[in-house]
């Protein structure tokens, strides 16, 4: 088995950055990328000697300060300047996950020989993710615009031994991790500051991640939704293929088709029904989560493309004999991408609310809040409220970043984008649909025990007595959190083919 993964110029996929992520290749770099660094850097150094005009970033200051002119023996102190000077992040601690990512995301741009870096400074951040060395990076500090300029200067920090990284298990200075690998700090060359603090490597890395794992939530919405179906009883009519041909939406069409592949050979949902017809909770999943699936789409199309390009400023053309700044750092693309994609994911906890509601409402022959003995018990009236609870949350949390700007940089910088405000906010939304899932999963399985002795489809019943195994049925009251939060485990560690995601 091949342990390693050679960065070069293919295109990076969501499968293989699955891949990476739960496989623990390490990094290499092909030949081809050792070239067009090597190339990139020894062309910026030829042209710093013959040219002396200012060049931005290279040998002027940045921002608003890009008419002040740097001479050449201090380049290097003011790229060290530019890292030091932008590591301002605040907040919360960036998810280890997210900060690897960061890393992988960063040498891939590098890698393309647009930027100008050496190849020693890409070798160290290879090092930095083949040993698990993870900076210590902030959630708050970006404006999605110059790239994500503070996450950025902290991921650089420990190329210069500051900062601070974790390192098995431990948080060290970056003067400490230099001792332990007895490495000598990277003395950046003209440039390379600024092409490892521009670029949207914090953006795109929540981008990967939330893709990752809403997919992950599309489906087990599906599949949770289904079960909700059989325990209330409901019908496999709205899940007919020809209702879903003439609106051909491809979500629309692929949820019904999921739906009724769950469904085979149930026996619940062949029974006779007394009823027409079911609430749109469980009759319009076909329509809402497939308008989710639409919507990830295209934010999946939107993440791939930007991890697949050169996001720093200037940009270098060897073949052109040019260095053009310009605006690749700007992360409007992105910011639209994750307002649709909290929009989108949040409806999907919108609805799921609505199917636990209607299992705790005491119709379709099951007992109010899903206990044998209610009034005593109050059974699982609470999960309810909780889910209700993050519903609207998300709903807060889902107005668009997008929308504002505020000018930065003395007035140099006066668009930007908020895209690294809408990634946090939506994580946040992304994290909170797999808890409202977990409580619907929770209300289903218990309202499935009163349809006894008939049973669902022989996959719905894998599912359910795996998720038994974890979460019985409950008598009598006790305290819930811990039911959640056993639901939430048991969610986490559910794996599901790619194939099947995407």
């Amino acid at each position: 088995m091949n342990n390693t993964y050679s960065i070069d110029s293919k295109i990076v996929t969501f499968e293989i950055l699955t891949e990476l992520l739960f496989s623990k290749k390490k990094l290499i770099l092909s030949k081809e990328a050792i070239e067009k660094i090597e190339n990139c850097r020894n062309y910026l150094d030829e042209k710093i000697k013959a040219d002396s005009s200012p060049i931005y970033g290279i040998n002027t200051g940045f921002g608003s300060l890009c008419n002040v002119k740097i001479s050449n023996e201090n380049l290097r102190q003011l790229q060290e300047n530019l890292v030091m000077s932008h590591a301002c992040g605040t907040g919360d601690e960036v998810p280890a996950n997210i900060v690897k990512l960061m890393l992988f995301l960063k040498i891939q741009s590098l890698s393309y020989g647009h930027s100008g870096v050496q190849l020693q400074t890409v070798e160290r951040l290879i090092e930095f993710y083949n040993n698990n060395i993870i900076p210590v990076i902030y959630t708050q500090g970006s404006l999605g615009a110059s790239g994500d300029l503070a996450p950025l200067a902290h991921l650089s920090l420990p190329l210069i031994g500051k900062g601070e990284v974790y390192y098995k298990g431990k948080r060290i200075s970056g003067a400490e991790l230099l001792k332990i690998f007895n490495w000598d700090i990277i003395a950046l060359k003209s440039k390379e500051g600024l092409a490892l603090l521009n670029g949207t490597q914090f953006m795109s890395a929540y981008g990967v991640s939330l893709i990752l794992k809403s997919h992950k939530l599309s489906y087990l919405a599906d599949l949770i939704g289904t079960l909700s179906l059989e325990a209330f009883d409901g019908r496999n009519s709205p899940f007919n293929e020809l209702i879903h041909l003439i609106r051909p939406h491809k979500g629309q069409i692929k949820t019904a088709q999921r739906i009724n592949a769950f469904l085979e050979e149930s026996e619940l949902i062949n029974q006779l029904k007394e009823h027409v017809q079911d609430p749109y909770s469980f009759r319009c999943m076909p329509q809402v989560h497939g308008a989710t699936k639409d919507a990830l789409e295209y934010c999946k199309q939107t993440f791939l493309t930007e991890i697949n390009s050169v996001t720093d400023n200037p940009n270098i053309f060897i073949d052109a004999d040019e260095i053009i700044s310009g605006g690749n750092f700007h992360g409007q693309p992105l910011a639209l991408a994750f307002d649709f994609l909290s929009i989108a994911m949040a409806e999907l906890g919108n609805i799921s609310e609505r199917r636990t509601f209607q299992l705790v409402s005491g119709l379709r022959g099951l007992p109010p809040f899903l206990v044998k003995n209610p009034g005593l018990n109050s059974g699982f009236m609470i999960p309810q409220y909780t889910a209700a609870s993050i519903v609207s949350q998300n709903k807060q949390l889902a107005t668009p970043s997008s929308i504002d700007s505020i000018v930065s940089s003395n007035g140099q910088e006066d668009h930007v984008s908020m895209g690294a405000n809408g990634a946090t906010k939506a994580k946040q939304i992304v994290d909170n649909i797999e808890t409202i899932l977990a409580i619907e999963l929770l209300n289903a399985s218990q309202a499935m025990h009163f349809r006894l002795p008939k049973k669902t489809s022989p996959f719905l019943e894998s599912f359910l007595q795996a998720y038994r195994e974890e979460v019985p049925f409950i008598e009598n009251d006790i305290v819930l959190s811990i039911e959640i939060k056993k639901t939430l485990t048991f969610l986490q560690n559910l794996t599901i083919d790619c194939e099947e995601l995407f």
